[in-house]
């Protein structure tokens, strides 16, 4: 008899209920605190009411899925499904990983939970990956063992509009916050591994597209170079709250820097990731497919 396989992951993918309903995937969505009151990312906090309390000056934090709903979730799934892949956030980012990981213990391998290293637009490729395995008959072991070595495979750098919600988040310190406003610096970060990383700062938003683009470039081109060389690559771009014509902007700007011969779409990024990084955000980044 075939075993069957679901597939389970959290909003951080860029991925909504909705759409995981449509796509056969089982979503989670992240809770995201405002002003002492919980909502979740795409069930009843949408990205106008999180960016209108936002800048507005409201109280934000997020915090992991609580147990008991990511519990509840897997025992419905497993009413329909012999074993379930569940692909959290990075565990760098969050204790979710952890979280879940332990409790997996009591499902007796029916539950695998992936520490995939990934967020957003590189988490969403890994949820379509284990889509593919599982319906190649593979086991959830299997998929979690192949999404696991395959962590690495991906890059992803961001460009920050401004320090201020890094600050809150205590990323930086005031004084560095006070200066990066004044002078008008870019920081520029990477999310393609286990942590939210500086990887520079330039003066100007031109400064910073041009220093991402050259970013991956050179990952593209150095640890990644075998996946593009062989086709097994392509490049991603996500943005938080920008107007249509910056975002159009840097699709065509990613499309011919890197000569690409396909369309590249720009995906809005999570609230869980903006929540940190405030709106105004461009990023780019490339990952196995």
């Amino acid at each position: 008899m075939k075993r069957t396989v679901a597939v389970m992951t959290d909003s951080n993918s860029g991925i909504s209920v909705e759409e995981g309903k449509k796509m056969g995937v089982y979503v989670i969505p992240m809770p995201i605190h405002i002003d002492g009151k919980v909502y979740y990312e795409g069930l009843d906090l949408s990205q106008d009411y999180f960016y209108q309390r936002m800048t507005a000056g409201a109280e934000m934090f997020t915090s992991q899925p609580s147990p008991a709903d990511t519990l509840e979730l897997w025992n419905r799934i497993l009413r329909g499904y012999d074993q379930l892949v569940y692909i959290p956030m990075s565990a760098g980012l969050s204790s979710t990983y952890a979280t879940a990981r332990m409790m997996s213990d009591d499902y007796h391998g029916r539950v695998q939970v992936v520490d995939n290293r990934r967020i957003s637009v590189t988490q969403y490729q890994a949820v379509l990956d284990a889509l593919a395995m599982a319906e190649q008959g593979m086991d959830a072991a299997s998929i979690r063992r192949t999404l696991e070595e395959q962590a690495a495979d991906a890059s992803i750098f961001l460009m920050v509009d401004t320090l201020k919600y890094l600050r809150r988040g205590g990323r930086v310190s005031g004084v560095e916050a006070f200066a990066g406003a004044m002078l008008n610096i870019k920081p520029v970060l990477t999310i393609a591994g286990d942590k939210l990383e500086a990887v520079g700062k330039v003066r100007g938003a031109k400064a910073a597209r041009q220093m991402m683009l050259e970013k991956l470039r050179v990952d593209m081109e150095g640890r990644l170079k075998d996946l593009h060389d062989s086709g097994h690559l392509r490049v991603k771009i996500a943005c938080s709250r920008v107007s249509d014509q910056l975002r159009e902007e840097w699709v065509d700007q990613v499309q011919q820097y890197f000569s690409l011969d396909y369309p590249v779409e720009c995906a809005d990024l999570t609230l869980s990731i903006s929540c940190h990084t405030g709106p105004g955000v461009l990023g780019v980044g490339a990952v196995r497919v």
